[in-house]
């Protein structure tokens, strides 16, 4: 689950991104990992009790991992269970939002991906859905790719969600690099939370979202950092 502000397998094959050319991709690329909430926050609560911040940290590590193998140069918002507040903050989730969306800036990459859980209260909404900046059209082309990433994980038929536009989520509307959220999974729903808990779904999700993200580089081979606001 992502916040919105209205304010202001081990043995999984690895041919999956085995296809793309390790070549340098050009030049070294910078892409940021977020993995979202940690620390006291831990996001959603599944149904079998599945804690969302430590779904999102151990995926996030498997995509550095084969982002890193590619010659990815990768920063993690966290790589821990801790969220990234001050204990004396006076509104710790807006200090944590503001310090991750300082590292995507200072990082100055070529995309950004916040891994999230979603959650509903009909148990029976399942799916992986990417979100992205209403305006951009490099945000746009990255979560089409990566929507498309999930027709391994999920099959094609189930991967029936559609990207979506938004300007209300804090990540996406304070930052200007492209970035974009993937809700993984429902953990509200049975099936789907107990996949998502596995080690063996979570390395699906990770090596087929990396395999996304290369995909996204090189469609931008050409392209310099943008400001995702303002791209025409």
């Amino acid at each position: 689950m992502v916040v919105m502000i209205y304010f202001v397998m081990e043995g999984y094959e690895e041919k999956t991104i085995a296809s793309i050319s390790s070549k340098n991709l050009l030049d070294t690329k910078t892409v940021v990992l977020d993995a979202g909430h940690g620390g006291n926050d831990a996001g959603k609560i599944g149904v079998h009790n599945e804690l969302e911040k430590d779904i999102n940290l151990t995926i996030v590590k498997i995509i550095k991992k084969e982002l890193e193998a590619k010659n990815i140069h990768v920063i993690l918002t966290r790589d821990t269970d801790k969220a990234l507040y001050s204990e004396g903050a006076s509104n710790k989730k807006i200090e944590d939002l503001s310090k991750r969306c300082k590292i995507i800036e200072e990082a100055k990459p070529i995309l950004a991906v916040s891994i999230h859980q979603n959650s509903y209260h009909e148990d029976n909404v399942c799916g992986p859905q990417v979100f992205y900046y209403k305006s951009s059209k490099q945000g746009k082309l990255a979560a089409q790719i990566l929507q498309e990433s999930f027709n391994d994980v999920v099959g094609k038929e189930k991967n029936s969600r559609k990207i979506k536009s938004n300007d209300n989520y804090y990540l996406l509307l304070h930052t200007k690099a492209p970035v974009v959220i993937c809700e993984c999974g429902f953990l509200s729903n049975n099936e789907e939370a107990t996949k998502l808990s596995t080690s063996e779904y979570q390395q699906k999700i990770g090596i087929n979202l990396a395999k996304g993200i290369l995909n996204y580089i090189k469609e931008n081979k050409c392209l310099k950092n943008i400001d995702n606001r303002f791209y025409l």
